[in-house]
């Protein structure tokens, strides 16, 4: 990069209020990981990849998340315990203490852009004080031309240093680490945490918040593939549903993994990369995967065998949210662009350990809208302390975190999507059969592979379907190389009156979730909830 370039962004950041920064401008993965190496904080890989550390923090901290509330946000935020609200004074004031401790200092400096469908695009800016926090950047965002870096004049800034830390006292947080959006300031302060899942997830706050209010464009927490004819699948589900694995198939070209914009003309990927889950890895379970761990890549707090630089992807030792970044084009077939036509099938999927919901489902559009908004799954309790009772998981919109609008925003969207533009929704549980955890089964991927692929084809849409009694769900009598006695929950249970009590236990879960929503939905959503609780829905509105 020439010198008249870096010298433009110096002074830009010099107006900011950053005084006589050492700027690294757009620095290639190869210089990002030669000075990370450098200034031991990180390690190779036997195949090439660049292992570091996170630190205090493995994980995103949601308590720590704040958005600024003005005149842009106080009416349309859905404002509560995700939503935090900041007060605009006390985060300028802030803004200051952070730009002052970067003066002088060596920053790692990318211009970037989020959403590969042009018009809706948003132009971005990093500042990080750490070289592979910058490759994280790298690998994640969508990399400009270098004809699109000439002029280019960044829509949004996110300034990243885990160095500085708040003073909960002084400064209005309620930690030393701290992560805030200023939809009016377009900025997005992340201090005392050096986790990168902070920076991803903070710029897709903000495309859930801009493009379904100013551009009409549903966003969604989603992973997303397209089949040789372009027919596009959208899958929805929480961390151990299966929603990497599923839509990771070697038959279909992958969009993107994770963040997604729908537009009345298809999809589109909001990012340039992918960010796995490592954890229990294998080449055989996820074949794409593993051959993207290479030179390039990014992992985070993974382990080696001892004496070697060989990955032990079962080590929990720092976390079992164990990552690696990489460019989607590290994935052999992803889709260039990263855009999709508009969907034939959308997934939601749930990882029920109760043994309560059928394996797979066809949804109305008010199912459809009910489900997205309660964003279902279980996962299976511990068993340090004895418990091996599952523990049930609601989610908004399938990414509560990250969504900034009431959820009946985003639900509406997504129904007059559904209906204008035909698309069959489809809710599969990758959970259990024959009974709960701990006496019955995990459905077999095979199957759930099959009936993803039966769905895609077409080969579900003239079966004949039977409703759920209680939860209201339309399942297949039917599927090819699917046992028919497997497409029945409860016929696969050896007590269906002991079924029909876990059913009812389920459904008052979903409407005692549910209750905190009624107020700002609509009845059509509210009567896409299981039978048995409709009426109470109703009552409750």
């Amino acid at each position: 990069m020439g010198h008249s370039k870096i010298n433009r962004i110096a002074n830009e950041l010099h107006i900011m209020g950053i005084e006589f920064p050492s700027v690294f401008y757009n620095a290639s993965p190869a210089k990002l990981i030669g000075d990370t190496l450098y200034k031991n904080q990180g390690v190779l890989s036997d195949t090439g990849a660049l292992m570091v550390d996170t630190g205090k923090f493995t994980g995103r901290s949601p308590k720590d998340r704040f958005i600024v509330k003005d005149e842009i946000t106080k009416d349309k935020v859905w404002w509560g315990e995700i939503n935090q609200a900041f007060d605009e004074e006390d985060y300028y004031k802030l803004k200051d203490k952070m730009l002052t401790f970067l003066s002088g200092r060596e920053l790692y400096v990318r211009d970037a852009i989020t959403g590969a469908e042009p018009r809706h695009a948003l132009k971005v800016r990093i500042i990080n004080t750490n070289p592979w926090q910058n490759l994280f950047c790298y690998n994640m965002f969508i990399r400009p031309t270098a004809e699109e870096l000439l002029n280019f004049k960044p829509e949004f800034t996110i300034i990243c240093a885990p160095e500085f830390k708040a003073n909960p006292d002084r400064d209005g947080t309620k930690a030393e680490n701290f992560s805030i959006i200023n939809y009016s300031d377009k900025t997005i302060l992340i201090g005392g945490s050096a986790y990168t899942g902070e920076i991803k997830k903070g710029i897709f706050s903000v495309l859930n918040f801009n493009l379904p209010v100013h551009d009409q464009v549903l966003s969604m927490h989603c992973s997303a593939n397209k089949g040789k004819e372009g027919d596009t699948a959208i899958f929805f589900g929480l961390s151990g549903t299966g929603k990497t694995t599923l839509s990771a198939d070697p038959e279909r070209s992958l969009i993107g993994d994770d963040e997604h914009g729908w537009t009345d003309e298809g999809i589109f990927n909001f990012e340039g990369g992918c960010y796995a889950k490592v954890i229990d890895l294998s080449r055989e379970k996820e074949p794409q995967i593993w051959d993207a761990v290479k030179f390039g890549a990014l992992l985070e707090n993974t382990r080696f065998y001892v004496g070697t630089t060989k990955v032990d992807y079962h080590n929990k030792e720092v976390t079992e949210n164990t990552r690696v970044s990489y460019p989607v084009d590290f994935i052999e077939n992803a889709a260039k662009p990263s855009i999709g036509q508009k969907p034939e099938n959308i997934f939601f999927l749930t990882c029920d350990a109760y043994g309560v919901l059928p394996p797979i489902s066809k949804l109305t559009k008010e199912q459809a809208m009910y489900h997205f908004i309660s964003g279902y799954t279980a996962k299976v309790a511990g068993t340090e302390d004895g418990i091996t009772e599952p523990k049930t998981v609601f989610s908004a919109c399938f990414g509560a975190p990250f969504m900034p609008l009431h959820p009946a925003k985003y639900a509406e969207m997504l129904g007059e999507k559904i209906e204008k533009q035909n698309v069959n929704v489809w809710l599969v549980n990758t959970g259990w059969i024959k009974g709960a955890y701990g006496n019955g089964s995990r459905i077999s991927l095979k199957y759930t592979r099959a009936m993803i692929k039966a769905a895609l084809e077409g080969k579900l849409n003239d079966v004949r379907h039977i409703e759920h009694p209680i939860f209201g769900l339309y399942m297949p009598t039917s599927c090819p190389n699917v046992p028919s006695e497997v497409l029945n929950p409860r016929k696969m249970w050896e007590d269906r009156t002991a079924y029909d009590l876990q059913a009812k236990k389920l459904a008052e879960a979903f409407r005692t979730n549910f209750l905190k929503f009624t107020e700002n939905v609509s009845e059509s959503i509210l009567n896409g909830g299981p039978n048995l609780i409709k009426e109470g829905l109703l009552a409750e509105k």
